[in-house]
């Protein structure tokens, strides 16, 4: 087996990548005392507008709590082929509301294609969902490359 380096992937093959949604896990800033609120999530991504969107459940008992302005970083990562990928997204979610979204939103959840996984207790009809989006604030790739 050939020894493999890191390297960064170029746009045109991020995008490829990431497609136009998948999985990855969504972490979410905390206290420098404690630990990161994590889950596995879905996304959509735009690749027009560099956007990844998340239709999030919101409950009132939710560990992620408050997602007004909290800092946020999501992964996702593919190495089942041999060949490492992984694009790691960080910046502040925002709301994407339906009715009052601008033209360049709502052209961009056109795009996407936000895959439903069901991971909870109950139906889907009884969660409720909020539309968030992430225009990353940095954005990094990585693949390996084989030496």
């Amino acid at each position: 087996m050939a020894d493999t380096t890191p390297v960064e992937m170029g746009a045109d093959e991020r995008d490829a990548f990431l497609g136009v949604g998948g999985t990855g896990v969504l972490a979410f800033g905390e206290a420098d005392d404690a630990s990161p609120h994590a889950v596995p999530v879905s996304y959509g991504y735009d690749p027009g507008e560099t956007t990844f969107y998340f239709r999030l459940a919101q409950e009132t008992d939710s560990r992620k709590g408050r997602l007004e302005g909290r800092a946020v970083t999501f992964v996702t990562y593919d190495g089942d082929d041999g060949d490492f990928r992984s694009v790691v997204a960080t910046g502040r979610l925002e709301p994407v509301r339906i009715e009052d979204v601008a033209d360049r939103s709502l052209a961009g959840l056109q795009n996407v294609d936000v895959p439903a996984v069901d991971v909870f207790e109950r139906p889907l009809s009884r969660v409720s969902f909020e539309l968030r989006r992430l225009v990353p604030d940095e954005l990094t790739t990585r693949r390996t490359r084989e030496v």
